[in-house]
């Protein structure tokens, strides 16, 4: 039977190219994402049928998260992989953001990780599945009042952290941590950096596909990656 991935943050970006990659290689695919609409368009755009299944929902509220995992193995009886992609950065430092937006970012690039962990935990177990968190270079490089770098420590640490805690039961996880990547992560913050060198979404997506169909036995814990040319 052909597994089952579900990935948050998945209606665009490195999501979006992920779930193409595993469509294309015929499993079965649930992404999430709170923009419907976006959603809608990716499911037009990937003409995957019954294959993918799209879920509206915010991956920083624990409802949420339930809900996404109980329709999945509602509707395919499984899971075997989640990739927890949704996150976002802001502009600025941690002096010029708005608590707001300090707490919101928090709770979607570390909390919605955690909470996507507790949730899959069980089924992947049985499955003897594999966790993908997306972290980031910025995960293993301070810069001058990185909000954002905080969060991907601590994604990285929730990563190591679960590792230890089910590596004994066969299941196995991944950080995937890129550099610069032109996506629409980017749009917050003004564009992607000009003359900064780059990656595509479908690169990382390529390596995230790469873990996930490592032979039972086989853990890779960590892939750091950068375009050529970026230095720091």
């Amino acid at each position: 039977m052909e597994p089952v991935t579900l990935i948050t943050g998945g209606s665009t970006g490195i999501g979006a190219a992920t779930a193409r990659a595993l469509l294309k290689q015929g499993q079965r695919v649930a992404v999430t994402g709170r923009d419907a609409d976006k959603l809608a368009a990716f499911a037009a755009s990937a003409g995957a049928g019954g294959r993918l299944l799209t879920i509206t929902g915010d991956t920083s509220d624990e409802h949420d998260v339930a809900s996404a995992v109980r329709d999945v193995v509602d509707a395919w009886g499984r899971l075997d992989n989640v990739i927890a992609n949704a996150g976002f950065s802001l502009p600025g430092n941690l002096e010029s953001h708005a608590p707001e937006d300090m707490r919101a970012m928090v709770l979607t690039n570390v909390l919605g990780p955690a909470l996507l962990v507790r949730e899959t935990l069980p089924h992947l177990r049985e499955s003897k599945g594999r966790i993908v968190i997306i972290g980031s270079v910025a995960g293993v490089r301070n810069t001058p009042g990185n909000l954002y770098s905080v969060t991907k420590w601590a994604a990285h640490a929730l990563a190591e952290n679960t590792r230890l805690l089910v590596g004994k039961d066969g299941v196995g996880v991944t950080v995937v941590a890129p550099g610069v990547v032109d996506t629409p992560f980017w749009d917050k913050r003004g564009g992607t950096p000009e003359a900064a060198p780059s990656m595509t979404a479908e690169q990382i997506a390529d390596t995230i596909v790469f873990a996930v169909n490592q032979p039972a036995g086989v853990d890779i814990n960590h892939i750091t990656m950068r375009p050529a040319g970026q230095l720091g």
